[in-house]
């Protein structure tokens, strides 16, 4: 049995590993790589959405950080703009608890959908956790599915 996770608002001073596990995702999907490496300012974190407030982590008991999650309000649906967890610690529950948080801000709010844009590797996790599939979307670095998840609020 595994440790339970904490998640929670990110701190100013985790900037450097949310830096981290955002790279060491992104890089972790062999058909990502080249693109991402030929593009490094598409490997640099976004640390404004710090600030906004719109970023949460997942950490072990010892507040390692091991994912985050940053969303966006719309006035119909909340956006779940990165979900990242480091590659040591995929399918040990960091992604679905971090989404679970996310679900659990939108019924606070009042919002009863989630929507996402996922790439291919990532839309075995969004179908697994009840993400239903809109249409199929062109990115910057290639195909994407727009997806949805409805929530009670």
């Amino acid at each position: 049995m595994s440790a339970p996770l904490v998640v929670r608002d990110a701190a100013a001073e985790e900037v450097p590993a949310l830096e981290r596990v955002f790279r060491r995702a992104s890089l972790s999907n062999p058909e990502d790589r080249e693109n991402l490496l030929a593009h490094p300012e598409a490997l640099e974190f976004a640390s404004t959405a710090l600030a906004d407030g719109r970023v949460r982590v997942a950490t072990n008991q010892s507040g390692r950080v091991l994912g985050f999650a940053t969303t966006a309000v719309d006035d119909r649906h909340l956006e779940l703009v990165d979900l990242f967890v480091d590659p040591d610690w995929t399918r040990r529950g960091v992604g679905r608890a971090l989404l679970a948080d996310a679900v659990g801000f939108a019924k606070t709010i009042g919002i009863g959908r989630i929507e996402v844009t996922g790439n291919p590797h990532a839309y075995a996790f969004y179908a697994a956790v009840g993400f239903v599939r809109d249409q199929d979307v062109v990115t910057d670095f290639g195909p994407a599915a727009r997806l949805h998840l409805d929530v009670e609020p």
